[in-house]
Order: structure tokens, then sequence, then C-alpha cells
């Protein structure tokens, strides 16, 4: 009789255990709505980008993310196989295709490399899902704060590269462009599959530029 309660004591911690609630996010769609604060009554340029939109596409070791604004439309399409990163710029009529190696990924996130995150108590609930929060801190002392949910687990998480680190999907995170604060908040989680196209490059339209060269904006169409 001993034995079996022990053994039911041990299956209620298993079934229990918050691992137990993850799942494994490899293909779906998740939606986020963008706000940004400008501390300012002053309109301001980046105020055309409040009320813009980030969708990632999710296709096992593929992820696309797209952001809309009223300025244009600005995506980025990683490749964990090849490890190559595209990136799509287009503004008005001009569209930019950005070649980037893993490396030079890397380079333009390096303000992320560092980041550290400290956990508390706190929680709320985003899109059904409770989230915790975790404040992260930049090397240069910058600090952010993310809601994220535990629940959902990526295999690929370098399309946030700042919040790469988390034990979750981030639900709501804060990025720091300048002065800015600018609030992402997930509005959409989908599980429906991602069409394979939805990762092709283009072959033609594009400026073509190397991302050294795009610092210079020079390239070729």
């Amino acid at each position: 009789m001993k034995i079996s309660l022990r053994l039911l004591a041990l299956l209620f911690l298993i079934i229990s255990s918050p691992s137990w609630a993850q799942k494994k996010f490899t293909e779906g769609t998740i939606s986020y709505d963008i706000v940004i604060n400008t501390s300012s009554d002053k309109p301001q340029a980046a105020d055309l980008l409040d009320g813009a939109t980030s969708t990632v596409y999710i296709k096992g070791g593929k992820t696309r993310t797209e952001m809309v604004s009223s300025l244009g439309v600005q995506s980025t399409i990683i490749d964990e196989v090849s490890n190559k990163v595209q990136i799509l710029k287009e503004y008005g009529g001009q569209k930019y295709l950005i070649n980037m190696t893993a490396a030079d990924w890397a380079d333009a996130n390096k303000k992320f490399e560092n980041v550290s995150f400290t956990y508390n108590d706190d929680t709320k609930t985003i899109l059904g899902y409770t989230c915790k929060k975790a404040i992260g801190k930049l090397a240069d002392g910058t600090e952010f704060t993310v809601w994220y949910t535990p629940s959902l687990v990526l295999g690929n998480k370098d399309f946030q590269f700042a919040n790469r680190s988390l034990p979750g999907l981030a639900m709501q995170y804060e990025s720091i462009i300048g002065n800015l604060k600018v609030t992402y908040t997930v509005s959409k989680i989908s599980t429906n599959p991602v069409p394979a196209a939805k990762f092709d490059i283009p072959h033609s339209g594009y400026r073509v530029m190397t991302y050294e060269e795009s610092k210079g904006k020079k390239g070729k169409s």
C-alpha cells in the first residue's frame, strides 16, 4: 500500500509540473500589436510607426517577421539550416534586399548579446496565457520589461534576439530605440500550417546589397 501511495504521489508531481504543460511551438503564426511612447505631446516621425503590427511566421528552422506600418513593410527571413538572413525593405517605391550571414546578424544585434534577465513572481494573463515577468538588462545598463509564457517554447529564437534566452514565448515586451520605448503585445497566435512559399526570396525588383553595403546604401538592382 505504501508503494502505491508513493507512486501516486510521484505521478501527481509529474502531472502538476510546469514543464508538463509546455508545448513546443514549431509551426504557426504569432501577431504583435506595436505601440510607441514618445514621452512628448508633439508629433514626431516615430509616431508614424504607432499602430504598426509585427507578424512572425514559423516553420521548423525558418522564420519570417513582417513589420507593417504606414511607412511600408520590412521583412526579416531567417534560415537556421543555411545560416542566412535576408531583410526585405519596401518603403514607397524603394525596395531593398539585404543579404546577411549569421555573423552579420549577430553584429546587427550586438547590443543584445549579453542581455541578462531577472525574474520575480508577478503574473498576468495575455490572450488566455498566464505570463511571468522578467526584467532584461543590456550591457550598457538599459533595462526593459518582458512578460513571457513558459507554456509555449520556441525552437528558433533568433527572430527576437533580445529575448532568445527566455524560457518561453515573449507575449509582451519593450524595445528601446533612442529615447523611444516601443511595446509589442501578442494579439493572435495560430498553429495553422505556414506555406513554404512564405520564405521564398524574390529574384527581381529589389536593390540587392550586402550587410556592409547596406550601411552605406550601396548595392545593385
